[in-house]
């Protein structure tokens, strides 16, 4: 049982955080609303793509080409949005890079939001109206959107809080978003059965408009910090390369580690999402079935995280830096895997499922971000963007080609080869350890 007086000081640190950083409330508010906006919608993903009804997936057409070829579309499902997401990526990210070089914060950061809104209301339509293959392009759509959204948000921190301060506020940073993360099943939940899907995509509209006015209020303090350090102003457009992101990844030993760690990571994921993706297709009949499962394994993986956030993160990275935040996750995922290797019980899927992500939300993520707190502008927009969105769905698109192989030889064949992939993570994350320690602890510029 917690002591009282403990609860207590964690409550007064909490509050104390607040007062010595002005910023942090804004902060606070701006990563619930991103979180929150994309959890009311991740169950209807999940619900689409595990849906045993192609139709509901894929436009006829697409369904009509691939038969012609002797190919059911329904038994390639994920294989094919993997692949799709990841070209997607590849196209997007000279866009995004484009788009950074040449305009300042002020313009970027509120022009990727509200491209992402405007689009949210056409698909308002499309599910309205039950347009043939909303699904796959809500499933790409949102895809792409988790990554770059996350991505740009926690770059936009790094120009906010310095090192310490970074291994101070993300814990509650973090814990902010877990919190809109596990509100926004909770909507799904009450709401879909009653006011259909179309209606939460404005709903999520909503929630991301409020993250428009955070940037807003936060470009000040970013401002400010900027002056008070003598470092480049993200107010002027940063230039360089379009394609630097990929090449800094290429030709720097900090960034190909935090790859190789990410991409490990994402396959650890990828094979634990296939299993319980199998499992939700036989076991539901309906879409809305499918999207109340997944919201109810969210709210599990979001309150393991948020009490980890709120009682351990801060804790770990203020005294002990960021190794055990990086390392505890990877010990973690292998004793699972383990256990799934030697009974891949369906249960202990969903369970092992929870811890995975918990512990990836709640230490490895902000960990790593701390990292981008030390390092120059384009590390962050584009080599950090770069990591977290071609590289990840690159490390997607070849695990779920991976497990559609090894699936042929039973779960545990799955498993025990995720046990090594496992390994390789934890490793990665040592690679990473590493070369950190050769960074100044505070970035000159």
């Amino acid at each position: 049982m917690t002591d009282p007086i403990v609860a207590s000081g964690r409550i007064d640190r909490f509050r104390a955080a607040f007062g010595k950083s002005p910023p942090l409330l804004w902060s606070f508010l701006y990563f619930f609303c991103l979180l929150c906006g994309y959890y009311v919608l991740r169950p209807v993903r999940e619900a689409m793509a595990a849906s045993s009804d192609i139709e509901v997936v894929f436009p006829p057409a697409l369904i009509a080409s691939f038969a012609s070829r002797g190919v059911a579309l329904g038994e390639f499902t994920l294989q094919f949005i993997f692949t799709a997401v990841f070209v997607i990526m590849l196209l997007l990210q000279p866009v995004y890079g484009w788009l950074v070089s040449r305009f300042p914060r002020r313009v970027f950061l509120p022009v990727i939001y509200g491209f992402f809104i405007a689009t949210l209301l056409l698909f308002y339509a499309m599910f309205d109206s039950g347009i043939a293959g909303r699904g796959l392009a809500f499933i790409l759509w949102i895809t792409v959107f988790n990554l770059f959204a996350v991505a740009v948000f926690w770059s936009f921190m790094a120009d906010i809080y310095d090192n310490a301060e970074a291994r101070a506020y993300y814990g509650y940073i973090g814990a902010a978003g877990t919190i809109g993360a596990f509100l926004g099943p909770v909507l799904t939940r009450t709401l879909v059965e009653q006011v259909g899907i179309a209606n939460m995509m404005l709903v999520s509209a909503a929630l991301f408009s409020v993250c428009v006015v955070c940037i807003v209020r936060l470009r000040r303090h970013a401002m400010a910090r900027e002056a008070q350090r003598g470092q480049t102003s993200g107010e002027k457009p940063m230039g360089g390369e379009v394609l630097a992101g990929l090449k800094l990844v290429l030709k720097e030993p900090l960034l190909r580690w935090l790859a190789v760690m990410v991409v490990l990571g994402v396959g650890v994921g990828t094979l634990l999402y296939n299993e319980q993706n199998r499992i939700a297709r036989t076991a539901f009949a309906t879409a809305e079935e499918r999207a109340a499962f997944f919201a109810t394994l969210d709210l599990a993986v979001n309150s393991l995280t948020l009490v980890l956030q709120l009682l351990v993160t801060r804790m770990l990275m203020s005294r002990f830096g960021i190794a055990p935040a990086l390392l505890v996750p990877g010990a973690a995922i292998i004793l699972g895997f383990s256990i799934l290797a030697a009974s891949p019980l369906p249960m202990m899927v969903a369970i092992v499922q929870v811890f995975t992500r918990a512990s990836e939300f709640s230490l490895a993520k902000p960990a790593r971000e701390t990292i981008y707190t030390r390092v120059g502008r384009e590390w962050r927009y584009k080599a950090g963007a770069a990591i977290d969105t071609v590289i990840y769905r690159g490390g997607d698109l070849t695990f779920v080609w991976v497990h559609k192989f090894l699936s042929a030889f039973g779960s545990q064949v799955v498993f025990g080869v995720g046990l090594l992939i496992a390994c390789g993570m934890t490793i990665g994350a040592l690679g990473v350890l590493r070369e950190a320690k050769k960074l100044p602890e505070e970035r000159g510029s």
